[in-house]
């Protein structure tokens, strides 16, 4: 007797998508008060932590900016030797046709360095902007980016960039913003601003940048990020997403 065959239907998984403005934070102000919400756009921080192509990315970055300043002469590149030292025989001694031979002293380098070597690595645009995206999505998972209204100051002073820097760290509960005494943060503005950079660049543990110029390098050595003018800034970072003729 023949038995029917009872087909099972596969349940799949709802696929999940991420929604441009469904991420929002918290915007502070120079007083450490919440200021209002800030919408994020989900490909800067709703990207996945891809650990292998930041670090694929942030070792490619540092060996384009690798200095190649190691450099030695050969023997036909020091100055000097022209004559023989001594005749080829009857001296007693070895022979020897110049003294700029690597076994003398003065003479040129064998197998040593040379500025020609190439460390630079070829990094793709998307490949690029991916690790940017998935270092953003890290560290705001991770509580580390912290978004402010206005940086900006009527004049230079570091006193009050201090206070600004204890208030926003206050309020928004990363004390570590100003204990911390090395890579604290990297400020982001939204465009230059010579008062405040004037402000805080005395301190130490802080490094200054445009938004525009935000890279996984600079992000993965410091602990927060601040950004300033949000309003501004992000536009300026998701342009770089945008799909190039």
């Amino acid at each position: 007797m023949a038995t029917a065959k009872k087909t099972v239907a596969k349940k799949t998984a709802p696929k999940k998508t991420a929604e441009a403005g469904a991420l929002e934070a918290v915007l502070w102000n120079g007083k450490g008060e919440k200021a209002g919400s800030v919408a994020l756009p989900a490909e800067l921080f709703g990207a996945a932590w891809n650990a292998d192509l930041v670090h694929q990315v942030v070792v490619g970055m540092e060996a384009n900016a690798r200095p190649v300043t190691a450099h030695t002469k050969f023997r036909g590149e020091v100055s000097g030797g022209g004559k023989k030292p001594w005749k080829q025989k009857g001296t007693g001694r070895a022979r020897h046709g110049s003294t700029r031979s690597p076994i003398w002293r003065g003479g040129g380098v064998t197998h040593g360095p040379r500025a020609e070597k190439d460390y630079s690595v070829k990094i793709n645009r998307k490949m690029r902007a991916a690790a940017l995206a998935s270092v953003l999505s890290r560290k705001l998972r991770d509580g580390e980016v912290i978004f402010v209204d206005s940086l900006s100051f009527a004049e230079p002073k570091t006193k009050d960039a201090k206070a600004m820097l204890v208030a926003i760290a206050n309020g928004s509960g990363n004390k570590e913003l100003v204990t911390k005494r090395k890579n604290a943060a990297i400020l982001a503005f939204a465009k230059k601003d010579k008062a405040s950079e004037k402000s805080f660049r005395n301190i130490g543990s802080l490094t200054l940048e445009e938004a525009r110029n935000l890279n996984p390098v600079d992000l993965v050595n410091k602990k927060f990020l601040v950004i300033e003018n949000p309003a501004e800034s992000l536009p300026v970072l998701a342009a770089r997403f945008a799909k190039k003729a």
